[in-house]
């Protein structure tokens, strides 16, 4: 069974972010199609990109940055949640993404994006950054809005057509992870 994380956008104190990526490890758990764990960046306690040398070349001096690897490193998949900030994603999402190359790579990824427009613009932002981390995005993305699927702008409480927008990304997400993981094992090259 392929493993997929759900990770968090957002660091930021009184985030919505985490009561989104909640809900959304909930709905995938009980979906019983692949292990989903809820991953928060925040409890990685990643500083501004303090790395001596680029991700790609994979030689990590922070214990910060290891543990961050070694976490990522486990997951076949990924879905991650993001807000929209000044048009693109929060920079605690791009920051912890800086941190990484090789525990990106030839994985899969769903997107779900919220904000004042669903969040897109920072969708749109974010497969840019996954494609240069080698990550298989999928076409479908959850979108919510802050008007409709948050109850005073902070509990999230989606609309009933917006929580059905996140069955599709799930489907591609399990069906690409699991074809990722023979590209990164080499089984479709012996094909």
């Amino acid at each position: 069974m392929v493993k997929i994380a759900i990770i968090t956008g957002s660091t930021r104190p009184g985030r919505i972010n985490y009561g989104l990526a909640e809900w959304l490890h909930a709905r995938a758990t009980e979906r019983g199609d692949a292990q989903y764990e809820l991953v928060d960046i925040a409890d990685y306690n990643l500083p501004v990109l303090n790395e001596g040398l680029p991700a790609a070349m994979g030689q990590y001096e922070h214990a910060h940055t290891k543990a961050w690897a070694e976490k990522i490193a486990q997951f076949d998949g990924f879905i991650f949640v993001t807000g929209e900030y000044n048009h693109s994603v929060p920079p605690a999402l791009a920051n912890a993404l800086s941190y990484l190359n090789a525990e990106w790579a030839n994985k899969a990824a769903g997107l779900v994006g919220y904000g004042s427009a669903f969040g897109v613009r920072a969708v749109e932002h974010l497969r840019g950054i996954l494609s240069e981390l080698q990550v298989a995005h999928v076409q479908k993305q959850g979108m919510f809005s802050l008007f409709t699927d948050f109850e005073n702008f902070q509990t999230f409480a989606p609309t009933e057509l917006q929580a059905a927008s996140v069955e599709p990304m799930f489907e591609q997400v399990v069906t690409w992870s699991k074809a990722m993981r023979q590209v990164r094992t080499g089984a479709l090259a012996e094909a």
